[in-house]
């Protein structure tokens, strides 16, 4: 079980290193990528660190890889230039590119996941119901929280900032990715749920 896990592992670091490395091969904006990248890389050093003492499910790491790739292909292109959804946007008639909305579905739909596991994990709360109740209070907190942070990097760095804000002239941006964020991780507790228990019943 341990070497079928330590396989699995290594297979997901090899796919995640060469998506980052094709993200970092020209990109349009070097310091959106730098912005939009790190934390993807700053998961990926915790996950490395922690395999051993608390190695996730295998939903977890899936979907950290996928919340993963979504940041490296917004720090390709920058969030409001991706190729595939300017298509998109001309073939549905959207007045914007709505690859940060992805964005922003992957940032409830996944960490909710994760806080679902560690607080199961860890015995924090009882009962269904607080357990939802706070894993999706958290994924709400880290979605206001990387708000703040795009905020401070437009106070701090001006002009520079507009690409990784990604706001596009839409005046409602802020809470229209909150609520991205929120549906998002209502919809992965409601599909994933089973699945998730089943998985960690067998750590």
């Amino acid at each position: 079980m341990m070497a079928k896990q330590g396989a699995g592992f290594w297979l997901w670091g090899s796919t995640f290193l060469l998506v980052l490395i094709w993200s970092a091969i020209n990109p349009l904006d070097r310091l959106t990528w730098w912005l939009e990248v790190s934390p993807a890389l700053i998961v990926a050093l915790l996950l490395i660190w922690t395999r051993c003492r608390f190695p996730l499910t295998v939903l977890s790491y899936i979907l950290i890889w996928f919340h993963a790739c979504i940041l490296f292909i917004g720090g390709h292109y920058t969030y409001a230039e991706v190729p595939f959804f300017d298509a998109l946007a001309e073939q549905l008639n959207w007045t914007r590119n709505n690859f940060d909305k992805l964005g922003h579905f992957a940032q409830g739909f996944v960490p909710v996941i994760i806080a679902r596991e560690i607080l199961i994990r860890h015995q924090v709360v009882n009962g269904r119901a607080w357990l939802h109740l706070f894993a999706v209070s958290l994924t709400l907190a880290f979605s206001a929280f990387y708000e703040l942070i795009e905020w401070w990097v437009a106070l701090l760095s001006g002009s520079d900032a507009v690409a990784f804000l990604g706001t596009q002239g839409y005046v409602w941006d802020t809470q229209s990715d909150m609520a991205w964020a929120l549906s998002a991780s209502l919809l992965s507790l409601l599909t994933l749920s089973r699945i998730h228990d089943r998985q960690i019943s067998q750590l």
